[in-house]
């Protein structure tokens, strides 16, 4: 499958991200929460993005029920999702206000940036290739750390259980069908810019976690 190739061509970097420090401190409970608070913060922002990333491929859709899916899934993040972050942030004791004012460090503000110029000029093959590490990563990440046994911390116990969630591995998996679907239609040139899309997704993904461990923030 054109996914397995993606994926063992990114093996490197994706192993990497399950050795980062920030996703093994969730894991161990280790985690120091001012960091986990700047990445909630960070991804309030990302998501915002990420949802109007999902509204573009609603858009360029092929048929109804890809349409339907990836409109699904948009309110979802900008429905229930956003409410969960929003109640996690409040439980750290970031406001409101505080999340509506945070400046996007260099990493949110680089893979926010990739993500909708791919999503705007490319084709939905790379679209949907750029999308897949987010999903699929985080499913990955959330079943090995669950698989290791909870933390017994109560932000990241939660968090493990949200990436485990059979619920996420689904979407994961559709994604991953949408783009071995495409990349069957697609000629060699599409699938070539499609594995550099999600090559280069999977690199933004490791730089996220990095921005969260080392507190990146925009330089004013």
């Amino acid at each position: 499958m054109f996914t397995d190739e993606l994926r063992a061509c990114a093996d490197e970097v994706w192993e990497a991200q399950h050795a980062h420090p920030f996703v093994t401190g969730i894991g161990d409970g280790t985690l120091s929460e001012e960091r986990f608070a700047h990445w909630v913060r960070q991804d309030h922002l990302f998501l915002i993005d990420y949802a109007r990333l999902l509204a573009l491929g609603a858009a360029r859709a092929p048929d109804l029920p890809t349409m339907r899916r990836f409109a699904e899934l948009t309110q979802a993040i900008l429905g229930e999702e956003m409410e969960l972050h929003r109640a996690l942030a409040a439980s750290l004791g970031i406001a409101q206000a505080e999340l509506d004012a945070e400046p996007a460090a260099p990493a949110t503000a680089a893979y926010c940036d990739f993500l909708l110029r791919t999503a705007a000029l490319g084709e939905l093959g790379e679209l949907a290739a750029a999308l897949l590490p987010c999903m699929w990563g985080y499913s990955e990440v959330g079943e090995r750390l669950a698989a290791r046994g909870a933390p017994g911390h109560e932000h990241y116990d939660a968090w493990i259980a949200t990436y485990a969630d059979p619920a996420f591995a689904e979407q994961a998996s559709w994604c991953r069908d949408l783009v071995n679907a495409l990349a069957a239609e697609a000629g060699p040139a599409v699938r070539s810019r499609m594995s550099r899309a999600f090559l280069a997704s999977s690199r933004l993904e490791l730089e996220f976690w990095e921005m969260g461990w080392t507190l990146q923030r925009r330089e004013t």
